[in-house]
């Protein structure tokens, strides 16, 4: 019998996303609408095939609900988001680490390695970054290069730009990511 994850379609400034609570109410896993085939793998990879049930709902979350405040401008909303996520004991210390990062600061791989008291694990930290099931909530996006170049974002680097711009690090107007 496989688990049920609550499947919610929402709009951002950023571009539709997907959000996955579980029936506790935890978000599991967040994506954008045109990364939905990494969102359908990383669901795979972390339960297994055929594992996750998705059933659609149009009843908001909490996680939903605070996501809207994010994007609305209260930046601090997605830091109440209770998450459940599978992954190696080193990942998690990444993803935890991450939801400590204040918004509107950044800090280099380099950075979130020593932080974690592991100096040499660079690109370790680098691929438990980019596995962060749920980008925003899990400000994966304020990790950028060691010469302060914006890199690696799986929702791309548009959204990177957008989302820092959003929380005040970078003073450019953020991307018009629609041509609206």
């Amino acid at each position: 019998m496989s688990e049920i994850f609550l499947l919610e379609r929402i709009e951002t400034p950023t571009g539709p996303m997907l959000v996955a609570t579980d029936e506790a109410g935890l978000l599991r896993a967040v994506e954008w609408y045109d990364k939905e085939d990494r969102f359908q793998r990383l669901l795979a990879r972390r339960y297994g095939k055929g594992a996750i049930s998705l059933r659609e709902t149009k009843e908001a979350s909490a996680a939903t609900r605070a996501l809207h405040a994010y994007f609305a401008g209260d930046l601090g909303a997605v830091d109440a988001i209770e998450t459940k996520t599978t992954g190696t004991a080193f990942q998690r210390n990444v993803w935890a680490a991450l939801r400590r990062i204040p918004a509107g600061t950044t800090m280099s791989y380099g950075a979130l390695a020593k932080a974690l008291d592991c100096p040499n694990a660079v690109r370790a930290v680098g691929l438990a970054n980019g596995a962060n099931p749920i980008p925003v909530v899990v400000p994966c996006h304020r990790v950028i290069g060691a010469n302060g170049a914006l890199t690696g974002f799986g929702g791309g680097i548009e959204r990177k730009h957008w989302l820092l711009t959003h929380e005040g690090f970078l003073k450019s107007s953020p991307p018009d990511l629609f041509g609206e």
